[in-house]
């Protein structure tokens, strides 16, 4: 059973039923895509863990995913270990990892380097903690993924604003306040897989931004590998590791965010599913360990084929169609040359005449490409002055 019924759903399903396996795909909009891909669908909401079990009971599921869909992550949970089937780690870990105050707390509570942070129900609770925090500081709902409802605020006077985006995305009405970090270098993340509890493979990214965007911290491109020096990374991988351990982490993919400041690493997110913005099928692409596959074979009880560091076969991306403000969709032009030279795969989620947002989270996306070049200053290059080869025309 998947949880959801978004695209990133494509390429598990696609796994599964070459494996010859029946798939079931579960939400509360039975005009998603992965509906049409999969053999059977039911209408149930992903966050209502008990009705989610029911329905898993009935169908006697062999296997639970909520791959790159994070509402479903701890109903997931639930539901594997109610039902012994395989999951990253317990209901409780999962719950933890994908609250983010009770995240924070649990960093600092085992030594973490962890900002300063705290979460609240109400507004009126924040406001009198003004004075606990360093500004700038960044609002979050504690429960959404993909950037959707975070503000960075420089003066405590726009913080009940701030919270009030925050909890227009916050499925449990809650949020967190923690204190900006200034980045070294760039955003890091990264695809990894445990097996065994052993941390075998971390697929790092460096995420790009655009300024100009109505949201500056939705990621516009994921690039592999990382430029993050490897110290650094040897860093992010220790933590890791002892993370996992604390966790009781088993077996399977998990979505990673960190960063370097004032030298010192931090993980940011660490969410049990595989990222969103179809991470795992660039690096599917990019390197030479098929972690979907083996996210789906965890997923059944299979056997899983050799899991080891990924080794790229040049440099890559995943840069996000966006539009820097809201209209109607007309067209994604790109340079003919350009798409030659570089544009693996272009995949483009709206139809000419729908109504299209500005850029303000990753559900904003109006698509992606995969892009190859041989050197990262290339890349590099191709990004940062993207309007030389692309235009999106929104009117």
């Amino acid at each position: 059973m998947l949880l959801g019924g978004i695209r990133y759903l494509l390429p598990v399903i696609e796994a599964a039923h070459k494996q010859g396996y029946y798939v079931i795909t579960a939400d509360y909009l039975p005009d998603n895509i992965a509906h049409k891909y999969s053999d059977e669908y039911v209408n149930v909401s992903i966050i209502d863990k008990e009705a989610v079990l029911r329905v898993a009971r009935e169908k006697e599921i062999d296997g639970i995913m909520s791959f790159g869909v994070d509402p479903g992550v701890v109903t997931a949970a639930y539901v594997a270990e109610q039902m012994g089937l395989p999951f990253q780690c317990s209901y409780e870990s999962a719950c933890i990892l994908q609250d983010k105050s009770r995240f924070r707390q649990f960093l600092a509570d085992n030594g973490f380097n962890t900002p300063r942070a705290k979460g609240y129900t109400t507004i009126e609770d924040a406001l009198r903690d003004v004075d606990y925090f360093n500004w700038p500081v960044i609002v979050k709902p504690v429960d959404s993924a993909g950037s959707k409802g975070v503000t960075r605020v420089n003066d405590s006077r726009k913080l009940s604003e701030a919270i009030n985006i925050a909890l227009s995305s916050s499925i449990s009405k809650k949020f967190i306040v923690e204190e900006f970090l200034e980045k070294e270098g760039l955003s890091v993340g990264s695809e990894s897989f445990v097996v065994d509890g052993q941390l075998l493979y971390n697929g790092f990214y460096d995420q790009y931004f655009d300024a100009s965007a109505h949201n500056p911290y939705t990621p516009s491109a994921e690039v592999w590998p990382s430029v993050m020096r490897a110290e650094h990374q040897a860093e992010v991988r220790r933590e890791l590791q002892r993370l996992m351990t604390l966790l009781g982490v088993i077996t399977g993919l998990f979505n990673v965010e960190c960063r370097v400041s004032g030298g010192m690493v931090y993980l940011m997110e660490v969410s049990p599913r595989a990222g969103g913005n179809r991470l795992a099928e660039m690096l599917n692409i990019a390197a030479d360990v098929d972690i979907i596959e083996a996210e789906m074979a965890k997923s059944l009880s299979l056997p899983l084929k050799q899991i080891h560091e990924p080794n790229y076969r040049g440099h890559f991306a995943i840069f996000v169609l966006h539009s820097s403000r809201e209209g109607e969709f007309v067209d994604v032009i790109i340079d003919d040359n350009f798409s030659q030279k570089h544009v693996i795969e272009k995949e483009i989620r709206v139809i000419k005449g729908e109504h299209v947002n500005c850029f303000n989270g990753a559900n904003a996306a109006l698509g992606t490409l995969f892009l190859r070049f041989d050197t990262r200053e290339d890349l590099d290059y191709a990004l940062i002055n993207y309007s030389e080869w692309l235009t999106i025309e929104v009117k």
